[in-house]
């Protein structure tokens, strides 16, 4: 199985980047890979409950139902700890299916090959 990390910076302020990022994501979790969507800087607040209701851009579905169908085919979501943390950000108010994680944990998951794609 190939590895993907689709890596956001993006919110609200840009919702075709934040989009489209878990769009990438979406399509590479339905081909049965193994995908984690990195979320930085303002990215990170796509992880929280209720943040990505109402982001819709048009000509794409809904955001919310994007990361949906993302956590359905199994592509988990990682927020940013260096991120998260001044922001207020906790496990407590993250959407099922994120975690916070550490820079380790992502330089682990890149410096051990597969692909990865920035928005």
């Amino acid at each position: 199985m190939n590895t993907l990390t689709v890596h956001c910076t993006h919110g609200r302020e840009d919702a075709e980047r934040a989009t489209l990022a878990f769009v990438m994501a979406n399509v590479a979790a339905s081909a049965d890979q193994d995908v984690v969507m990195l979320l930085t800087i303002d990215g990170v607040w796509l992880a929280t409950q209720g943040y990505a209701d109402d982001i819709k851009k048009e000509g794409f579905q809904p955001l919310k139902e994007v990361i949906a169908s993302l956590l359905a085919n199994g592509g988990r979501i990682w927020a940013c700890g260096a991120c998260t943390k001044p922001r207020g950000i906790t496990e407590g108010d993250l959407i099922g299916g994120a975690r916070v994680v550490t820079a380790a944990n992502v330089v682990e998951r890149l410096a051990s090959g597969g692909a990865s794609l920035s928005f």
